[in-house]
């Protein structure tokens, strides 16, 4: 633990003496911020002084940067701690560290250029590893159907096929009623066995995967075997296999359904025997530009759009003539960096016209009366002349964890909290005296059964 410490510390010291260099001024941005929505659930702070108000700690500082940008500072960041009330796992915890960055008078390419950089000296400066050639650069539908996933891992191929059209219509009604048919071919795994196929197969029916059942295709020099052979003959199974770019002594894996239902599943298949394979080498990276996001995402729940990225980000500009007709083919002007199958970042260019951002959140579902009550400082300060800016943001815990060659930001955070959220050893959160509540006007229930 003290050497994972030992290793933030020196990323940390390389991440201040890159971003000085290139002009960036390190300032800090307060902790004690209004409530807004979108994104998760906010922490909330109880004020004394202003009875029955509230603070939130800020879960990034989003608005507050863009208002740096807007009061003039060209290039500003900071290694800033942030706040999510949300459910946590091995990458996620209540209190996280990230790499803040904004820049004014830039455009897409600009952030990408320096951040790529960046990205290079880190990995050369702290591991000894040299990128040379430039980053991959991949439009988000690309990831979504080549990998099943907009954080894609590139350290092993596998890539997805669409067999849909192929698949349909031989009578196989699994096939025949699915929206998309998708597959992928597995490394020299026609050797697997029954047992090793059913394992498999109870994998994709997990809840987490969600999948009803998985179909096989065993390659052969001279055969090929499916477990839809009774819909297919030899060269139609051939076929499919083909379209997967299967070669003799592997196994394609196919899974079907609602067209990102089926790549997601599919995706989670794939890491799986990746893992299996010994393809997941933690000392080997594979860092890319995932782009081109869309702008919005429909939820079926609450039957609205809500931002993939946040209400901030600029829409492509020959995609803004759709933002009222088809909201769903707005492309978002939004950036993520992506190494072995981890967001490490991400940012977008910011909306700096105030009626482009009024239009955005209209699409969101606020009403003008909504958005001012909620952002009105910032719409405000559009009204004195914002610069087009943008930036990102990296979560440095992530970054320490990659570099580190763990799967837990835990392991390079002083004092994480667990599962629960608990620091078990300060036995917090707690309890606090009834005069404490008092003087917040505060009043303690039972939660409801």
């Amino acid at each position: 633990l003290q050497r994972n410490m030992i290793l933030r510390h020196k990323m940390a010291q390389e991440i201040r003496r890159f971003l000085d260099s290139e002009g960036f001024l390190e300032i800090e941005t307060p902790y004690l911020i209004k409530s807004t929505p979108e994104g998760a659930r906010d922490f909330v702070v109880p004020s004394r002084m202003n009875p029955n108000q509230f603070y939130a700690l800020p879960q990034s500082p989003q608005t507050l940067k863009q208002l740096l940008m807007v009061a003039g500072y060209d290039r500003y960041f900071q290694i800033v701690r942030c706040f999510r009330d949300e459910d946590l796992r091995a990458d996620r915890q209540p209190e996280f560290t990230q790499i803040d960055c904004e820049m004014s008078f830039v455009e897409q390419e600009d952030v990408l250029e320096i951040f790529e950089r960046w990205a290079k000296h880190m990995f050369r400066e702290v591991l000894g590893v040299e990128f040379t050639e430039p980053l991959r650069r991949m439009p988000w539908i690309e990831a979504m159907e080549k990998y099943g996933s907009d954080k894609p891992d590139l350290r092993f191929g596998m890539e997805f096929a669409d067999l849909t059209e192929a698949a349909k219509g031989h009578g196989f009604p699994v096939f025949d009623e699915a929206e998309y048919v998708v597959g992928f071919a597995a490394p020299g795994c026609a050797s697997y066995t029954r047992k090793q196929i059913d394992a498999l197969t109870e994998f994709v029916k997990r809840p987490q995967v969600g999948a009803k059942g998985l179909v096989w295709i065993r390659v052969e020099a001279d055969a090929v075997k499916s477990s839809a052979d009774k819909f297919y003959t030899p060269d139609e199974v051939r076929a499919l296999a083909d379209r997967c770019g299967a070669k003799a002594g592997d196994m394609v894996f196919i899974l079907c359904g609602r067209k990102f239902r089926a790549l997601t599943q599919l995706c989670a298949l794939r890491l799986e025997v990746a893992q299996r394979l010994g393809l997941r080498d933690p000392k080997k990276f594979a860092p890319l530009w995932v782009v081109d996001f869309p702008m919005f995402e429909w939820d079926d729940e609450t039957q609205r759009f809500y931002a993939m990225h946040h209400p901030f980000t600029s829409p492509k500009p020959e995609d803004v003539q759709y933002l009222r007709s088809d909201p769903g083919r707005v492309r978002a002007n939004a950036y993520d960096f992506v190494c072995n199958g981890t967001e490490l970042g991400g940012g977008s260019i910011r909306i700096h016209d105030q009626q482009l951002q009024a239009q955005i959140f209209e699409c969101l579902g606020f009403t003008p009366e909504a958005a001012e009550e909620q952002f009105g400082f910032l719409m405000n300060a559009f009204r004195y002349g914002a610069p087009p800016h943008g930036g990102l943001a990296f979560g440095f815990d992530r970054l320490c964890s990659l570099f580190g060659g763990s799967d837990s930001i835990r392991d390079y955070i002083a004092f994480p909290k667990n599962n629960a959220g608990r620091d078990v050893m300060l036995d917090a959160p707690s309890a606090v005296a009834q005069a404490q509540l008092d003087e917040l006007c505060l009043e303690l229930r039972n939660p409801e059964a």
